[in-house]
C-alpha cells in the first residue's frame, strides 16, 4: 500500500484512480441497475401473462360446459396464438380436440392431438397421445394406433405405461392377433391397471376356446 505524506497528495491520488477507474464503474453500476430493472420487469410481465392465460382458460371451460361450441373454438385458438407453449395453450388443444370428437370432426381432432405430442409438459403430451390412439381405434386404424403406441418413450410414460399396455391389447384384439393381446393385457395388470373389465378381456382371451385357436 502506497503511503503519501500530505493531503494535497492523496487527493491527487483518488482523483487519478477515478479517472483511471471512475468510468468503468459507473458502466457498472448502470448495467446492474439495467438488469435489475429488466428482471424485476420480465416477472411482473410473466405473472401477467399468467393471470391473462388464467382467465382466458376459465372463459373456456364456462364456454365448454354451457356448449357455447363457437366460444370454445374462438377462446382455444387465441390461447394457443397468444400464449404458445404454456400448459394452458396445451390444456386448450385438448379441449378443442374433445370438442371436434363429439362433432365428429376426427381429422381436425387428430390434428390438435398431433401438436400436443411435442409438450415440454410429458404428462400432457401422454394424454394427448392415448387420446389420439382411441381415436385411431374408433376409425379402425389399428396399425397406426400400434405404432404411435410403439414410440412412446418409456422413461416420460411413468404412470400412463398400465394404459399404454391396455390399449395396445385392445389393438391387437381388433387386429385378430390374440397372443400378443394377451401379453398386453397382463403387462398393464401388472403395471397397475386394475379393473373389472381389464381382468374380463384377460379371461375371456384364457378361456379353453380362445386358447385353443
Amino acid at each position: 500500500m502506497e503511503l503519501y505524506e500530505t493531503e494535497e497528495q492523496q487527493v491527487a491520488a483518488i482523483k487519478n484512480w477515478w479517472q483511471e477507474n471512475g468510468k468503468a464503474i459507473l458502466i457498472g453500476i448502470t448495467v446492474g441497475i439495467a438488469a435489475i430493472l429488466g428482471w424485476n420487469y420480465w416477472q411482473q410481465h410473466q405473472k401477467d401473462q399468467a393471470l391473462q392465460a388464467s382467465a382466458l382458460y376459465n372463459q373456456l371451460l364456462k364456454a365448454m360446459v354451457e356448449n357455447q361450441k363457437d366460444s370454445v373454438e374462438e377462446l382455444a385458438v387465441r390461447i394457443q396464438s397468444q400464449f404458445r407453449g404454456s400448459d394452458y395453450a396445451a390444456f386448450s388443444g385438448l379441449m378443442l380436440a374433445k370438442q371436434k370428437v363429439q362433432e365428429n370432426d376426427f381429422p381436425a381432432a387428430k390434428a390438435l392431438l398431433e401438436k400436443q405430442l411435442a409438450s415440454d409438459n410429458k404428462e400432457l403430451a401422454n394424454i394427448a397421445r392415448i387420446r389420439l390412439v382411441r381415436i385411431m381405434m374408433a376409425n379402425k386404424e389399428y396399425e397406426q394406433g400400434l405404432k404411435l403406441i410403439n414410440a412412446v418413450d418409456q422413461t416420460t410414460s411413468g404412470s400412463f405405461s398400465a394404459i399404454y399396455d391396455e390399449l395396445a391389447g385392445d389393438l391387437y384384439l381388433a387386429l385378430d392377433r390374440l397372443d400378443q393381446a394377451r401379453t398386453a393385457y397382463q403387462s398393464a395388470l401388472r403395471n397397475g391397471q386394475q379393473s373389472p373389465l381389464l381382468q374380463m378381456k384377460i379371461d375371456d382371451l384364457t378361456a379353453p376356446e380362445k386358447m385353443g385357436k
